[in-house]
C-alpha cells in the first residue's frame, strides 16, 4: 500500500555546519553534516536530523523540524539513473513516511550512510 509523504525536503549539496544549528543542540549532541536545502539546511547530528526552513517572503519565519532517529523505523535509498537527475530517500517513521530528495550536488550514498549509522547505533 502506498502512502503520500508526509514531509518531503529536497537536499541540494554538503555544507558547513551552520552557526544557527548549534544554539539547537543538546548537552552531548554533536552536529556530524548539514546538507543545503531550498531555502536553509537540513542537519544531521548524533542524536536527530534537524531540517531549518525559513519561511514567507523574507525568510524571518523559521520552522524547524526535529526527527530523532528513534523514530525511523526502515528507510530505503534510490541512486538516480540516466534519465532522472534526482536520487530519493524515504523514511519510514512513527509520525508517518517522509520523502526526502537530492539534487544532482548530494551524495545517496554518503546519506544512507548517515542514516544507517545514526538509526543502527543510536
Amino acid at each position: 500500500m502506498e502512502t503520500a509523504p508526509l514531509l518531503t525536503w529536497t537536499l541540494q549539496q554538503e555544507i558547513p555546519i551552520p552557526a544557527d544549528v548549534l544554539p539547537l543542540l543538546t548537552q552531548g549532541e554533536d552536529a556530524v553534516a548539514s546538507f543545503k536545502t531550498f531555502r536553509d539546511s537540513a542537519t544531521f547530528t548524533t542524536k536527530r536530523l534537524i531540517v531549518r526552513d525559513a519561511q514567507g517572503l523574507t525568510g524571518k519565519k523559521v520552522e524547524i523540524y526535529s526527527l530523532p532517529y528513534s523514530a525511523i523505523h526502515m528507510w530505503s535509498s534510490e541512486n538516480a539513473g540516466k534519465l532522472d537527475w534526482n536520487s530519493e530517500i524515504e523514511l519510514w517513521t512513527r509520525a508517518g513516511h517522509i520523502k526526502v530528495k537530492l539534487s544532482k550536488g548530494a551524495d545517496v550514498r554518503r546519506i544512507d550512510s548517515l542514516i544507517a549509522w545514526a538509526v543502527l547505533n543510536h
